[in-house]
């Protein structure tokens, strides 16, 4: 078992109606793995929310949401940004 901690951003820190939390997940998790629990855990407003997000792992931009996510490690969820 490890922990994540999920920091949200804009339009994911609303749907999540928190900044950041930290989220329980077996050896071996991916981000897809992380993402599947926080909609579990916040409902479809957070699911259409991460359908369109970026992440970062320890600050490093993932693309795969495949890619693992050790224990202790922090996963920010970015939604897309208005702006110009």
């Amino acid at each position: 078992m490890g922990q994540v901690t999920v920091r949200y951003f804009a339009g994911a820190r609303a749907a999540a109606g928190v900044h950041e939390e930290k989220v329980q997940l077996p050896a071996d998790s991916t981000v897809q793995d992380a993402l599947a629990a926080l909609e579990r855990r916040h409902g479809d407003e957070l699911a259409r929310v991460l359908r369109a997000a970026s992440f970062l792992v320890d600050g490093v931009a993932v693309r795969d949401r495949s890619a693992a996510l050790p224990d202790g490690i922090g996963l920010d969820v970015l939604p897309p940004f208005a702006g110009g």
